[in-house]
């Protein structure tokens, strides 16, 4: 479970760090220069999803409360609403004007969606943990950005693409989630 913790501390910090010491952040990068910075974040994310993923299958799961839902379609709703807010964040459409930090509130639905039906130690390890760091992550963007300027409105089909993909890549999950995680979320 302490690999899973570390990781999961790893990914948030790293996450956090520019909005939380912007100083120390722009003079590593001013020593290092643009590409080496961005070469060493990626090496922090991806040492941490290492973690969380033999962390998470070296935990051995020991309940911590009652799940209050049963796998289904409330908790399938929010997760695909949740992968499709995640795309969202990267087109030019309208789901913009609506959600301001659309992929954090995206990772919060699944993460919530995941607490509601799963209730062992490693689980709320994970998706409370990534849960709480969205939303840590939402707090320090507005406090950087300030004020939200809505995007002005564009045509429709521009959020007809993040609809698409993050439905399509929630059937994919859905369809392997088994074999991926080792929990079937599918009736057999």
């Amino acid at each position: 479970m302490a690999l899973l913790i570390a990781g999961i501390f790893v990914w948030s910090f790293t996450h956090l760090f520019p909005a939380l010491l912007p100083e120390p952040r722009q003079n590593i990068e001013r020593r290092l220069g643009e590409k080496p910075y961005r070469g060493l974040f990626s090496l922090f994310i991806i040492g941490s999803l290492v973690m969380i993923v033999f962390g998470w299958k070296s935990a051995t799961p020991s309940e911590v409360y009652a799940p209050p839902l049963a796998s289904g379609a409330a908790n399938s709703v929010l997760i695909l609403v949740g992968f499709v807010l995640f795309f969202a964040s990267q087109a030019p459409g309208n789901i913009k004007r609506f959600v301001r930090h659309p992929q954090m509130v995206g990772t919060i639905l699944w993460g919530v969606a995941h607490l509601l039906t799963n209730g062992d130690a490693r689980s709320l390890s994970l998706f409370g943990g990534l849960t709480i760091w969205a939303v840590l992550e939402i707090v320090m963007i507005n406090r950087r950005d300030g004020p939200w300027q809505k995007p002005a409105p564009v045509a429709i089909k521009f959020d007809v693409i993040p609809v698409i993909i993050g439905s399509a890549i929630f059937a994919v999950v859905l369809y392997f989630h088994g074999s991926l995680f080792g929990v079937s979320v599918l009736a057999v």
